[in-house]
């Protein structure tokens, strides 16, 4: 399956060392140029800059052709990229944080997932342990609700909850 990843889940997946997840679990794993752009960001944390300045092999940052982003105004640069790559190339899935953006990705008929997802997934496949995972999520700037929180973990199947 192919996975078009917004600036989000590379950059927490990089904080605590997961990101290696992204090509167990999926065939490819592609970015727009804006979302590369935003890892490398002067405002990136250091260990996503770094990833980001010399990516692996398994990533590849695609630039779009402008698509119209009718109805995507209100989302960031590197958003409403990974949404129009994602329609273009017939992703299987989108990898998006942010509720307004995932709104509208699932809006315009795509599969989203996020970081929770993403972790989930790979907890699932006995690639991570989830409630360690979470735990060092919950140490960076990650934000949730407990209600997205308690449901993750509970499709998942770990019962514990993290400190906020």
């Amino acid at each position: 399956m192919i996975a078009v990843a917004d600036t989000s889940p590379i950059c927490y997946l990089i904080l605590i060392g997961e990101v290696e997840l992204l090509p167990k679990l999926f065939n490819e794993v592609l970015a727009p140029q804006a979302v590369v752009n935003e890892l490398l960001h002067p405002d990136a944390p250091e260990p996503v800059r770094a990833w980001a300045s010399g990516l692996p092999s398994w990533f590849c940052a695609q630039d779009i052709s402008a698509g119209a982003p009718v109805g995507m105004e209100k989302l960031q640069a590197g958003e409403r990229a990974a949404i129009l790559l994602a329609e273009s190339i017939k992703a299987g899935i989108i990898l998006l944080d942010e509720k307004a953006a995932r709104r509208v990705a699932a809006d315009r008929g795509l599969r989203v997932t996020g970081t929770l997802g993403v972790l989930g997934e790979a907890a699932t496949r006995g690639l991570v342990e989830l409630a360690p995972a979470i735990d060092r999520l919950s140490k960076t700037s990650f934000r949730y609700s407990p209600a997205l929180m308690k449901a993750t973990l509970d499709r998942f199947g770990s019962r514990r909850l993290p400190l906020m």
